[in-house]
């Protein structure tokens, strides 16, 4: 397998059929390349008697994967690192992620030879509909001023939605325990140790079903470590 499209799950039995359909529809041209792992946190969530009711509808291996501690920092490590495929995609179930740029992200990783692929919303091409205000703008300032301040070869640092050369995590040693800033992390990291970045302009779209995992006063002194982390150990 090339790729491991990892989703950490919290109760999306309202939406993981959605984003399952939209995956198989957009990678069915890569059929046996792609496998899925849902990383789920308790064995009463709701997404996982949908996930078993519909598995053999996809063209796609489906895998089940037990979180060993709660939490999406955790459900994302994990995933990356139990990986054994080429390149490992983290995505949301909640359908915010732009699915038709995936074939593109994958191809360019493996005719190109990049080690990320960040889907990007701040650049040519890219949108973001919907969200709160301040998310948005804060989110929009730290990846902009970042690509500037530090010439980390993204406009969208926070997207979660990137690709990665499952490779790279036997350089860089993952130290987030918080929530997603462990992406920013990573890129930052990455970037410091000369790994090859790069962005695919995406769409993003606020989540129509469910509840928002995102808690940005929690999680912003995470966010500020490894903004001020990548502007102390920026490349000449």
């Amino acid at each position: 397998m090339d790729l491991n499209i990892v989703i950490p799950v919290f109760n999306e039995g309202a939406n993981i059929a959605k984003t399952l359909g939209k995956i198989a529809e957009s990678m069915h041209d890569a059929v046996g390349r792609v496998q899925v792992t849902i990383v789920y946190d308790f064995d009463e969530d709701n997404t996982l008697p949908v996930v078993e009711f519909l598995r053999a509808n996809y063209p796609f291996p489906l895998f089940l994967q037990k979180n060993p501690q709660r939490g999406v920092c955790s459900a994302i490590r994990e995933g990356l690192l139990a990986s054994s495929t080429t390149f490992v995609l983290i995505t949301m179930a909640d359908m915010s992620d732009d699915y038709d740029k995936l074939p593109r992200m994958l191809d360019i990783a493996s005719t190109q030879g990049w080690d990320i692929v960040c889907g990007s919303r701040y650049v040519k091409g890219g949108h973001q509909f919907g969200g709160p205000l301040l998310k948005k703008t804060l989110s929009r300032l730290a990846g902009l001023s970042l690509h500037w301040l530090s010439r980390i070869p993204t406009h969208d640092i926070t997207n979660s939605y990137k690709l990665y050369r499952r490779s790279i995590f036997n350089t860089i040693r993952i130290e987030s325990t918080g929530g997603f800033e462990i992406g920013i992390e990573i890129v930052v990291k990455a970037f410091t140790h000369g790994m090859r970045i790069t962005e695919v302009p995406c769409s993003w779209w606020d989540r129509s079903d469910g509840e928002s995992r995102f808690k940005m006063a929690k999680w912003l002194p995470l966010y500020l470590r490894w903004y001020f982390y990548a502007l102390q150990r920026k490349k000449a």
